[in-house]
């Protein structure tokens, strides 16, 4: 028999130990009945609260855009990335280090070695504690349209953070949506300082490209 590494023997013992105190962790298994993820129950009423409060708060700015005269709708594509060689990438690991995971040969890159190449549809998630595939969440969350003479339209991007702020590759992701020219604008809409107030922060002119 093989020998177990000691760092993936404790892994394997963290997962037994979560797996079986259900009233701190919830556990989601395979079809092998083997525990596949365990969260906290107190993080998961955490992020709960935190994405109803984001979908409220995203409803409101898509209410504040149409008030001002815009057609708005969900943005339901994303910008695809690879590496060098064109190996796609499909998700992003945090550890001391941040690097990104490759699709087939789960080689780890460094974010500076990451192509942005092409435009694609937002990818559907499946969620293992409620068994179901979620809705693709394109970047950025609207696409606003506002008429302005015959045949002239104003275009823009919309992504809609509470407090502002973009990750690194929310950031490149913006870029590279303005050098393609598919979209002119992007802005992104936080919180304002006055209670209800909406801000809209225009991408280029914050970060000057």
């Amino acid at each position: 028999m093989e020998r177990v590494k000691k760092e993936n023997k404790e892994k394997i013992m963290d997962m037994i130990e979560k797996a079986g105190d259900p009233n701190n962790y919830e556990t989601s298994w395979d079809k092998n009945e083997i525990p596949h993820i365990s969260k906290k129950k107190s993080n998961i009423r955490k992020g709960s609260l935190s994405r109803a409060q984001g979908a409220r708060f995203e409803l409101k700015v898509r209410e504040d855009l149409e008030e001002k005269g815009r057609v708005v709708d969900k943005w339901g594509n994303n910008v695809g990335m690879c590496d060098k060689e064109g190996n796609e990438i499909i998700k992003k690991i945090i550890e001391k280090k941040k690097c990104y995971v490759l699709k087939k040969s789960n080689k780890k890159i460094k974010f500076e070695e990451v192509i942005f190449d092409k435009l694609i549809p937002a990818k559907r998630k499946y969620n293992p504690f409620k068994k179901v595939m979620t809705i693709g969440t394109g970047f950025p969350d609207f696409i606003a349209i506002k008429h302005v003479h015959s045949g002239l339209y104003d275009v823009i991007g919309v992504e809609v953070k509470m407090n502002g702020v973009l990750s690194k590759i929310e950031k490149e992701k913006c870029r590279w949506y303005l050098q393609k020219g598919i979209f002119p604008q992007i802005w992104i809409a936080k919180k304002g300082k006055k209670r209800g107030e909406i801000e809209y922060i225009d991408f280029a002119e914050k970060y000057k490209k």
